[in-house]
C-alpha cells in the first residue's frame, strides 16, 4: 500500500508499506523467477530449495528481487490511479525496514512543475524591420557575378581576393611540427583559412618569389604543443590566378537569371530582400513576445529535469561534432573544460528552454488550443505536394515520429496565430 506523504516544491514523497504476506509472496516469487542463477553442490541448476539457497548465500539473497518487484508494482499502481500526478525522473526508494511484520520504505519523485502565468495578452513588441539599401543590393550583384567569374594565371603582385598556389613548411624554434608542410596548395587570400597574419603576408608577393613569414598561433590552438608560440612558415608562391568578374549587362542578365534587364534584377532582389528583411523582424519580434511572457511566469525548476534537459544540450552538440569527426572530449580539451563544468556553464540555456516550453504548454491547455483532423490533413497534403507524392503516398511513407512533427507545427503556427492575435507587434 502507498500513501501520500509530502508535495511540495514539485516533490512528492510516498510512504510505502508491504504487508507480511505480501512480502512473502514476493520472496517465494523472487526465489523461482531467480533461482536458476544459483549454483549449490549436489542440486542440478534450478532445483535447489529455497532454504538451502538461502543457507549458502544468505537470509538476504531474494531480498532485492523482491522489493523491486512489489515496489514497483505497487508505484505503477499508485500512479494509475492518480493520473494528475506526472513524475519527470525516475523514483528514488529507500528501505526503512524489514522484519516479519513486513517491509516499510520511502519514495521520492520530482513531478512536473507548476506553471503560474503571467501576462500574455495586451503585450505591446517593437518590430524593427531592416532597412534595405543601395549597397545591399549591389552586394547581392557582386555575387552573382562572383558565381560567373573566371580565374587567370597572373604576373601581377598578390593581393586580397586572389587564389595562391603556394608551398609552405612550418617550424618552431627551427623544428618542423606535424601538418605544417604542403605543395601546391591553393589559398584564397582573405578567406581566413590560415591563422590570423599569414595570408596577408602573402600580398605582395609574385609568382616564383620565395619568403619566409612569422605567425603566432592562437593561445587556445587545438595541437597543444603550438598553442600560443610563434611560428615560421618559409613559403614559396607557385601560382596566382586574378578573379575575372563578367560585365554586368542586360545579355548577362538574360543569360544567367529569369530577368532580362539589370533593372528588372535589381528591382526583384530588392523586393527580397525587403520581404527577407520582414520575415526576420516578424521572427525576431515572435521571440521577444515570448521572453516577454516567459519573464513573467513563475516555475520552480526540479534540478533533475535541468540535468535531463543539460544531457539533451551535450548530445545534441556531440551529433554536431560528429559532423566534423571531432569528439566531445576534444571539443572541451579545446575550451579548457571538464565536463562538469561544461554542464554547469549549459544550466542557463536548459533553464530557459524548460521555462520557455512549459509557459507554452501551459498557454495552449488553458485555453485549449488543439490540432483538428481537417488542420492536420491540410498541412499534410502541403509536405506532400513538396515531394511531389500523393497525400496517400506520403502519409505511408512518414513515420509515426514525422508526423508528430507535423502536428506540432501546425499546433505552434496555431500558438503564434494566438499570441499575435491577443497582443500587438507594431
Amino acid at each position: 500500500m502507498i500513501t501520500r506523504e509530502k508535495n511540495e516544491n514539485n516533490s512528492l514523497e510516498l510512504k510505502v508499506k508491504i504487508s507480511a504476506d505480501v512480502w512473502a509472496k514476493a520472496l517465494e516469487e523472487a526465489y523461482e523467477s531467480t533461482k536458476g542463477k544459483y549454483s549449490i553442490q549436489g542440486f542440478r541448476k534450478g532445483k535447489a530449495p529455497r532454504k538451502v539457497i538461502e543457507k549458502t548465500y544468505g537470509d538476504t539473497v531474494f531480498y532485492d528481487e523482491a522489493f523491486d518487484t512489489i515496489v514497483s508494482k505497487e508505484y505503477n499502481e499508485f500512479l494509475a490511479n492518480n493520473t494528475d500526478l506526472q513524475p519527470i525522473d525516475y523514483p528514488k526508494v529507500s528501505i526503512n525496514s524489514i522484519t516479519e511484520n513486513g517491509v516499510e520504505a520511502t519514495i521520492v519523485v520530482d513531478l512536473m512543475p507548476n506553471v503560474k502565468l503571467g501576462k500574455y495578452e495586451g503585450i505591446k513588441i517593437s518590430k524593427k524591420v531592416q532597412e534595405i539599401k543601395d549597397k545591399d543590393i549591389e552586394n547581392e550583384v557582386e555575387k552573382l557575378l562572383g558565381s560567373s567569374a573566371r580565374f587567370v594565371e597572373s604576373e601581377a603582385e598578390a593581393s586580397l581576393g586572389d587564389f595562391a598556389t603556394i608551398d609552405f613548411s612550418g617550424s618552431v624554434d627551427g623544428v618542423k611540427f606535424e601538418g605544417g608542410t604542403a605543395n601546391d596548395f591553393r589559398l584564397e587570400l582573405g578567406s581566413h583559412s590560415f591563422i590570423d597574419n599569414f595570408e596577408e603576408q602573402i600580398v605582395g608577393m609574385k609568382k616564383g618569389d620565395e619568403k619566409d613569414i612569422t605567425v603566432k598561433f592562437p593561445e587556445k590552438y587545438p595541437a597543444k604543443e603550438l598553442a600560443g608560440k610563434d611560428a615560421v612558415f618559409a613559403i614559396k608562391l607557385n601560382k596566382l590566378e586574378k578573379k575575372e568578374l563578367p560585365q554586368l549587362t542586360d545579355k548577362f542578365i538574360s543569360d544567367t537569371t529569369e530577368f532580362e534587364t539589370i533593372e528588372e534584377y535589381k528591382k526583384d532582389v530588392r523586393e527580397k530582400l525587403i520581404l527577407s528583411a520582414s520575415k526576420n523582424a516578424e521572427r525576431i519580434a515572435e521571440a521577444d513576445l515570448v521572453k516577454a511572457i516567459v519573464d513573467s511566469s513563475e516555475i520552480e525548476l526540479p534540478q533533475s529535469m535541468v540535468n535531463h534537459e543539460v544531457e539533451h544540450i551535450i548530445e545534441d552538440l556531440k551529433n554536431q561534432l560528429a559532423y566534423s569527426q571531432i569528439t566531445i572530449e576534444q571539443y572541451l580539451e579545446f575550451m579548457k573544460l571538464t565536463l562538469d563544468e561544461f554542464k554547469k556553464s549549459k544550466e542557463g540555456e536548459a533553464k530557459n528552454s524548460l521555462k520557455t516550453r512549459l509557459v507554452l504548454q501551459e498557454i495552449i491547455k488553458q485555453n485549449n488550443l488543439l490540432v483538428t483532423k481537417e488542420e492536420f490533413e491540410a498541412k499534410l497534403e502541403e509536405f506532400a505536394k513538396s515531394s511531389g507524392k500523393s497525400v496517400a503516398e506520403f502519409s505511408k511513407e512518414i513515420s509515426n515520429y514525422e508526423k508528430s512533427y507535423i502536428e506540432n507545427d501546425v499546433l505552434m503556427s496555431k500558438l503564434f496565430k494566438f499570441l499575435k492575435e491577443k497582443n500587438e507587434i507594431i
